[in-house]
Protein backbone atom coordinates (compact mmCIF):
# COMPACT_ATOMS: atom_id res chain seq x y z
CA UNK A 1 0.00 0.00 0.00
CA UNK A 2 1.24 3.24 -1.13
CA UNK A 3 0.40 6.59 -1.57
CA UNK A 4 0.67 9.10 -4.39
CA UNK A 5 2.93 12.34 -3.95
CA UNK A 6 1.35 14.90 -2.19
CA UNK A 7 -0.65 18.26 -3.52
CA UNK A 8 1.79 21.69 -3.20
CA UNK A 9 1.51 22.92 0.29
CA UNK A 10 1.82 26.40 -0.24
CA UNK A 11 0.33 28.92 2.79
CA UNK A 12 -3.10 29.25 1.74
CA UNK A 13 -3.34 25.61 0.95
CA UNK A 14 -1.89 24.51 4.64
CA UNK A 15 -4.35 26.64 6.48
CA UNK A 16 -7.51 25.73 4.55
CA UNK A 17 -6.11 22.08 4.75
CA UNK A 18 -6.10 22.08 8.99
CA UNK A 19 -9.38 24.17 9.19
CA UNK A 20 -10.82 20.76 7.87
CA UNK A 21 -8.78 18.70 9.98
CA UNK A 22 -9.98 20.56 12.72
CA UNK A 23 -13.87 20.87 11.37
CA UNK A 24 -13.53 16.92 10.75
CA UNK A 25 -12.50 16.00 14.10
CA UNK A 26 -14.26 18.80 16.09
CA UNK A 27 -17.50 17.69 13.95
CA UNK A 28 -17.16 14.42 14.82
CA UNK A 29 -17.20 15.06 18.51
CA UNK A 30 -19.69 17.51 18.52
CA UNK A 31 -22.31 15.55 16.77
CA UNK A 32 -21.62 12.22 19.30
CA UNK A 33 -21.81 14.46 21.76
CA UNK A 34 -25.27 15.74 20.72
CA UNK A 35 -26.76 12.71 19.93
CA UNK A 36 -24.77 10.70 23.43
CA UNK A 37 -27.37 12.16 25.77
CA UNK A 38 -30.63 10.23 23.33
CA UNK A 39 -28.53 7.62 21.98
CA UNK A 40 -31.35 4.02 22.05
CA UNK A 41 -33.99 6.67 22.47
CA UNK A 42 -36.70 6.35 19.79
CA UNK A 43 -38.01 9.98 18.72
CA UNK A 44 -41.38 9.83 20.94
CA UNK A 45 -39.10 9.42 23.59
CA UNK A 46 -36.83 11.97 23.14
CA UNK A 47 -39.47 14.66 22.37
CA UNK A 48 -40.74 13.40 26.14
CA UNK A 49 -37.55 14.87 27.61
CA UNK A 50 -36.54 17.23 25.33
CA UNK A 51 -39.43 18.71 24.39
CA UNK A 52 -41.58 19.06 20.65
CA UNK A 53 -38.25 19.48 18.47
CA UNK A 54 -36.11 16.92 20.02
CA UNK A 55 -32.23 17.95 21.43
CA UNK A 56 -31.49 21.33 20.26
CA UNK A 57 -28.76 21.87 22.31
CA UNK A 58 -25.82 19.79 24.46
CA UNK A 59 -27.54 17.94 27.21
CA UNK A 60 -26.32 15.87 29.81
CA UNK A 61 -24.47 12.58 29.21
CA UNK A 62 -22.32 10.67 31.72
CA UNK A 63 -22.59 13.10 34.00
CA UNK A 64 -21.38 16.23 31.89
CA UNK A 65 -22.48 18.37 29.43
CA UNK A 66 -20.52 17.55 26.03
CA UNK A 67 -19.19 14.29 26.71
CA UNK A 68 -18.56 11.82 23.90
CA UNK A 69 -18.15 8.52 23.27
CA UNK A 70 -16.16 5.87 21.90
CA UNK A 71 -16.65 7.06 18.89
CA UNK A 72 -14.75 10.40 19.11
CA UNK A 73 -11.96 8.47 21.18
CA UNK A 74 -11.33 5.62 18.48
CA UNK A 75 -11.16 8.52 15.98
CA UNK A 76 -8.32 10.04 17.82
CA UNK A 77 -6.77 6.99 18.02
CA UNK A 78 -7.03 6.24 14.23
CA UNK A 79 -5.44 9.94 13.78
CA UNK A 80 -2.27 8.98 16.14
CA UNK A 81 -2.19 5.60 14.07
CA UNK A 82 -1.81 7.82 11.08
CA UNK A 83 0.72 10.03 12.21
CA UNK A 84 3.03 6.98 13.31
CA UNK A 85 2.43 5.41 10.23
CA UNK A 86 4.68 8.42 8.66
CA UNK A 87 7.41 8.38 11.23
CA UNK A 88 7.83 4.56 11.05
CA UNK A 89 8.22 5.38 7.71
CA UNK A 90 11.65 6.43 8.27
CA UNK A 91 12.52 2.91 9.16
CA UNK A 92 12.07 1.40 6.28
CA UNK A 93 8.53 0.01 7.76
CA UNK A 94 5.36 1.08 5.64
CA UNK A 95 2.10 -0.64 6.47
CA UNK A 96 -0.48 1.57 8.16
CA UNK A 97 -3.14 -1.49 9.00
CA UNK A 98 -0.38 -2.55 11.84
CA UNK A 99 0.00 0.91 12.98
CA UNK A 100 -3.68 1.24 13.09
CA UNK A 101 -4.37 -1.73 14.61
CA UNK A 102 -1.41 -0.57 17.42
CA UNK A 103 -3.15 2.57 17.85
CA UNK A 104 -6.58 0.72 18.46
CA UNK A 105 -5.01 -2.06 21.09
CA UNK A 106 -3.75 1.77 22.41
CA UNK A 107 -7.39 2.71 22.59
CA UNK A 108 -8.15 -1.07 23.90
CA UNK A 109 -5.95 -0.45 27.32
CA UNK A 110 -7.81 2.44 28.07
CA UNK A 111 -10.87 0.28 28.54
CA UNK A 112 -9.42 -1.74 30.73
CA UNK A 113 -6.75 0.48 32.60
CA UNK A 114 -7.73 2.88 35.44
CA UNK A 115 -5.18 5.47 33.67
CA UNK A 116 -2.25 6.04 31.97
CA UNK A 117 0.74 4.29 33.12
CA UNK A 118 3.85 6.69 32.38
CA UNK A 119 6.32 3.47 32.15
CA UNK A 120 5.15 2.88 28.22
CA UNK A 121 6.97 5.60 27.04
CA UNK A 122 6.01 3.64 23.57
CA UNK A 123 2.77 5.04 23.94
CA UNK A 124 3.12 8.74 23.21
CA UNK A 125 1.17 11.57 24.31
CA UNK A 126 -1.95 10.45 23.02
CA UNK A 127 -2.48 7.69 25.29
CA UNK A 128 -1.36 9.65 28.68
CA UNK A 129 -4.33 11.46 27.87
CA UNK A 130 -6.65 10.87 31.37
CA UNK A 131 -9.80 11.59 30.20
CA UNK A 132 -9.64 8.96 27.36
CA UNK A 133 -10.10 6.33 30.14
CA UNK A 134 -13.48 6.69 30.18
CA UNK A 135 -15.44 3.85 29.08
CA UNK A 136 -18.12 5.06 27.56
CA UNK A 137 -20.38 2.01 26.37
CA UNK A 138 -18.07 0.84 23.67
CA UNK A 139 -19.82 -1.62 21.71
CA UNK A 140 -18.95 -5.26 22.39
CA UNK A 141 -17.46 -6.01 18.75
CA UNK A 142 -14.33 -3.34 19.81
CA UNK A 143 -13.41 -5.23 23.05
CA UNK A 144 -13.51 -8.27 21.17
CA UNK A 145 -11.71 -7.64 17.99
CA UNK A 146 -8.83 -5.82 20.12
CA UNK A 147 -9.35 -8.13 23.11
CA UNK A 148 -5.63 -10.10 21.89
CA UNK A 149 -3.17 -9.07 19.50
CA UNK A 150 -3.86 -10.82 16.46
CA UNK A 151 -4.52 -8.03 13.79
CA UNK A 152 -8.06 -8.88 11.95
CA UNK A 153 -7.01 -8.61 7.93
CA UNK A 154 -10.04 -8.71 5.29
CA UNK A 155 -8.93 -12.48 4.42
CA UNK A 156 -9.25 -13.05 8.22
CA UNK A 157 -11.26 -10.41 9.54
CA UNK A 158 -12.84 -10.47 13.27
CA UNK A 159 -15.93 -10.81 14.27
CA UNK A 160 -16.87 -11.62 10.67
CA UNK A 161 -20.23 -11.41 11.39
CA UNK A 162 -20.35 -8.12 12.81
CA UNK A 163 -22.47 -5.52 10.16
CA UNK A 164 -22.41 -2.32 13.06
CA UNK A 165 -21.37 1.27 12.09
CA UNK A 166 -19.17 1.73 14.74
CA UNK A 167 -15.61 0.98 12.16
CA UNK A 168 -17.20 3.35 10.03
CA UNK A 169 -17.20 6.02 12.79
CA UNK A 170 -13.86 5.95 13.33
CA UNK A 171 -12.75 6.60 9.56
CA UNK A 172 -12.84 10.02 8.83
CA UNK A 173 -9.80 10.13 9.59
CA UNK A 174 -8.21 8.43 6.06
CA UNK A 175 -10.06 10.70 4.17
CA UNK A 176 -7.86 13.31 5.67
CA UNK A 177 -5.31 12.02 3.62
CA UNK A 178 -5.89 14.02 0.66
CA UNK A 179 -2.52 13.01 -1.09
CA UNK A 180 -3.68 9.56 -1.63
CA UNK A 181 -5.63 8.65 -4.67
CA UNK A 182 -9.20 7.58 -3.53
CA UNK A 183 -9.09 3.89 -4.20
CA UNK A 184 -6.34 3.77 -1.31
CA UNK A 185 -8.18 5.19 0.97
CA UNK A 186 -10.76 3.05 0.87
CA UNK A 187 -8.69 0.09 1.31
CA UNK A 188 -6.80 1.61 4.35
CA UNK A 189 -10.61 2.25 5.84
CA UNK A 190 -11.78 -1.59 4.76
CA UNK A 191 -8.53 -3.26 6.40
CA UNK A 192 -8.93 -1.53 9.71
CA UNK A 193 -12.58 -2.03 9.77
CA UNK A 194 -12.05 -5.70 9.10
CA UNK A 195 -9.56 -5.31 13.03
CA UNK A 196 -13.36 -5.55 14.50
CA UNK A 197 -15.99 -5.65 12.32
CA UNK A 198 -15.27 -8.05 9.69
CA UNK A 199 -19.19 -8.64 7.64
CA UNK A 200 -18.44 -7.28 4.13
CA UNK A 201 -20.86 -4.18 4.95
CA UNK A 202 -19.36 -3.10 7.44
CA UNK A 203 -15.99 -2.39 5.75
CA UNK A 204 -17.08 -1.50 2.69
CA UNK A 205 -19.22 0.97 4.43
CA UNK A 206 -16.22 2.37 6.21
CA UNK A 207 -14.43 2.83 2.78
CA UNK A 208 -17.59 4.35 1.04
CA UNK A 209 -17.45 7.04 4.07
CA UNK A 210 -13.74 7.64 4.00
CA UNK A 211 -13.90 8.19 0.86
CA UNK A 212 -16.37 10.88 1.02
CA UNK A 213 -14.41 12.71 3.50
CA UNK A 214 -11.39 12.53 1.58
CA UNK A 215 -13.41 14.30 -1.58
CA UNK A 216 -15.31 17.00 0.74
CA UNK A 217 -11.71 17.41 2.17
CA UNK A 218 -10.10 18.16 -1.04
CA UNK A 219 -13.19 20.87 -1.83
CA UNK A 220 -15.63 18.70 -3.75
CA UNK A 221 -19.45 18.99 -3.20
CA UNK A 222 -21.33 16.26 -1.36
CA UNK A 223 -23.31 15.41 -4.30
CA UNK A 224 -19.76 14.44 -6.29
CA UNK A 225 -18.47 13.13 -3.37
CA UNK A 226 -21.10 10.67 -3.13
CA UNK A 227 -21.33 9.65 -7.04
CA UNK A 228 -17.41 9.71 -7.02
CA UNK A 229 -17.45 6.94 -4.12
CA UNK A 230 -20.45 5.04 -6.25
CA UNK A 231 -18.12 4.58 -8.62
CA UNK A 232 -15.42 3.46 -6.41
CA UNK A 233 -17.44 1.07 -5.17
CA UNK A 234 -18.95 -0.49 -7.94
CA UNK A 235 -16.23 -2.71 -8.98
CA UNK A 236 -16.05 -4.52 -4.82
CA UNK A 237 -17.64 -7.56 -4.14
CA UNK A 238 -20.44 -7.43 -2.04
CA UNK A 239 -20.35 -3.54 -2.44
CA UNK A 240 -24.79 -3.60 -3.53
CA UNK A 241 -26.36 -2.86 0.04
CA UNK A 242 -23.90 0.28 0.61
CA UNK A 243 -24.09 1.13 -3.13
CA UNK A 244 -27.99 0.92 -2.07
CA UNK A 245 -28.38 2.76 0.75
CA UNK A 246 -26.12 5.92 -0.95
CA UNK A 247 -28.27 6.07 -3.88
CA UNK A 248 -31.46 5.99 -1.47
CA UNK A 249 -29.90 8.93 0.78
CA UNK A 250 -29.44 11.06 -2.59
CA UNK A 251 -32.80 10.07 -3.55
CA UNK A 252 -34.49 11.24 0.01
CA UNK A 253 -33.38 14.95 -1.09
CA UNK A 254 -35.90 15.56 -3.43
CA UNK A 255 -39.06 13.80 -1.08
CA UNK A 256 -40.18 16.87 0.76
CA UNK A 257 -39.19 18.44 4.00
CA UNK A 258 -36.94 16.50 6.08
CA UNK A 259 -37.95 14.38 8.68
CA UNK A 260 -37.01 12.19 11.93
CA UNK A 261 -39.30 9.38 9.97
CA UNK A 262 -36.93 10.13 6.63
CA UNK A 263 -33.83 9.84 8.51
CA UNK A 264 -34.92 6.27 10.59
CA UNK A 265 -36.16 4.90 7.29
CA UNK A 266 -32.45 5.20 5.79
CA UNK A 267 -30.67 4.33 9.15
CA UNK A 268 -33.03 0.94 8.51
CA UNK A 269 -31.62 -1.52 10.84
CA UNK A 270 -28.98 -0.06 12.03
CA UNK A 271 -25.79 -2.33 10.12
CA UNK A 272 -23.42 0.38 9.00
CA UNK A 273 -24.50 1.01 5.37
CA UNK A 274 -27.56 3.14 7.32
CA UNK A 275 -25.87 5.82 9.46
CA UNK A 276 -23.43 6.56 6.61
CA UNK A 277 -26.34 7.15 4.15
CA UNK A 278 -28.51 8.80 7.19
CA UNK A 279 -25.28 10.97 7.49
CA UNK A 280 -24.96 11.94 3.73
CA UNK A 281 -28.40 12.80 3.69
CA UNK A 282 -28.33 14.90 6.76
CA UNK A 283 -25.17 17.27 5.06
CA UNK A 284 -27.09 17.62 2.30
CA UNK A 285 -30.40 18.72 3.28
CA UNK A 286 -29.35 20.52 6.56
CA UNK A 287 -30.15 24.11 5.96
CA UNK A 288 -27.05 25.13 8.61
CA UNK A 289 -24.80 23.08 10.27
CA UNK A 290 -26.54 23.43 13.48
CA UNK A 291 -30.02 22.32 11.96
CA UNK A 292 -27.93 19.41 10.25
CA UNK A 293 -26.56 18.05 13.34
CA UNK A 294 -29.62 18.13 15.30
CA UNK A 295 -31.71 16.25 12.12
CA UNK A 296 -28.73 13.73 12.81
CA UNK A 297 -29.53 12.86 16.33
CA UNK A 298 -32.86 13.47 16.59
CA UNK A 299 -35.16 9.95 15.10
CA UNK A 300 -35.85 6.01 16.19
CA UNK A 301 -32.38 4.93 15.30
CA UNK A 302 -28.37 5.33 16.95
CA UNK A 303 -28.42 8.99 17.43
CA UNK A 304 -24.39 9.27 18.82
CA UNK A 305 -22.83 7.17 15.85
CA UNK A 306 -24.89 9.28 13.39
CA UNK A 307 -24.28 12.51 14.77
CA UNK A 308 -20.19 11.70 14.54
CA UNK A 309 -20.63 10.75 11.09
CA UNK A 310 -22.70 13.58 9.88
CA UNK A 311 -20.37 16.05 11.86
CA UNK A 312 -17.06 14.41 10.05
CA UNK A 313 -18.55 15.39 7.12
CA UNK A 314 -20.31 18.68 7.40
CA UNK A 315 -16.53 19.36 9.20
CA UNK A 316 -14.74 18.40 6.44
CA UNK A 317 -17.01 20.08 4.02
CA UNK A 318 -16.93 23.54 5.37
CA UNK A 319 -14.07 23.36 8.27
CA UNK A 320 -13.72 24.30 11.74
CA UNK A 321 -15.33 27.73 11.73
CA UNK A 322 -18.88 26.64 10.56
CA UNK A 323 -19.22 24.52 13.70
CA UNK A 324 -21.66 25.81 16.42
CA UNK A 325 -19.31 27.51 19.24
CA UNK A 326 -21.43 27.13 22.19
CA UNK A 327 -20.99 23.50 21.59
CA UNK A 328 -17.46 23.85 20.61
CA UNK A 329 -17.09 25.87 24.19
CA UNK A 330 -18.89 22.35 26.21
CA UNK A 331 -17.44 19.80 23.74
CA UNK A 332 -15.20 17.34 25.89
CA UNK A 333 -11.51 16.98 25.52
CA UNK A 334 -11.36 19.98 22.81
CA UNK A 335 -8.06 20.86 23.48
CA UNK A 336 -6.72 17.43 22.82
CA UNK A 337 -8.59 17.25 19.38
CA UNK A 338 -7.25 20.64 18.55
CA UNK A 339 -3.56 19.85 19.80
CA UNK A 340 -3.91 16.47 17.76
CA UNK A 341 -5.35 17.93 14.54
CA UNK A 342 -2.60 20.59 14.19
CA UNK A 343 0.15 17.56 14.48
CA UNK A 344 -1.85 15.65 12.22
CA UNK A 345 -2.06 18.69 9.53
CA UNK A 346 1.73 19.92 10.76
CA UNK A 347 2.29 15.79 9.71
CA UNK A 348 0.96 15.78 6.47
CA UNK A 349 2.01 18.85 5.66
CA UNK A 350 5.60 18.98 6.91
CA UNK A 351 6.57 15.87 7.42
CA UNK A 352 10.33 16.09 6.40
CA UNK A 353 10.89 18.89 8.42
CA UNK A 354 9.94 16.89 11.61
CA UNK A 355 11.70 13.29 11.21
CA UNK A 356 13.64 11.24 8.20
CA UNK A 357 16.14 8.76 8.19
CA UNK A 358 18.77 11.25 8.86
CA UNK A 359 17.92 13.02 11.49
CA UNK A 360 14.57 13.87 13.13
CA UNK A 361 12.59 16.14 15.60
CA UNK A 362 13.33 14.58 19.02
CA UNK A 363 10.18 15.88 20.39
CA UNK A 364 8.35 15.13 17.89
CA UNK A 365 9.53 11.05 18.16
CA UNK A 366 8.39 11.45 21.83
CA UNK A 367 4.99 12.20 21.24
CA UNK A 368 4.92 10.10 18.08
CA UNK A 369 7.25 6.76 19.19
CA UNK A 370 8.08 4.81 16.11
CA UNK A 371 8.83 1.45 17.83
CA UNK A 372 4.99 0.74 18.52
Amino acid sequence: MGATAGPVWGRREQQDFRSRVRGTLLGVAVGDALGAPVDGLGIAAIREAHGAEGVVDMAPAYGRRGAVTHHTQLTLFSVDGLIRAQVRRDTGAWHPPTDLHRAYLRWATTQRDWGPDERRKEDGWLAREEWLYARRDPARALLLGLGDETMGTPQAPKNPGEAGPEAAARSAPFGLLVGWEPQLVAQLAVECAAQTHGHPTACLAAGAYAVIVHALARGESVDAAVQQTLALLAARPGHQPVCDALQQALGAVRQGMPTPERVTQLIGTGTAEGPVAAAVYCTLVGEDVRRALCLSVNHDGPSAVTGALTGGLLGALHGETALPPAWLAELEGRPTILELADDFAMEMTQGPALHSPAASSPAWLARYPRGA
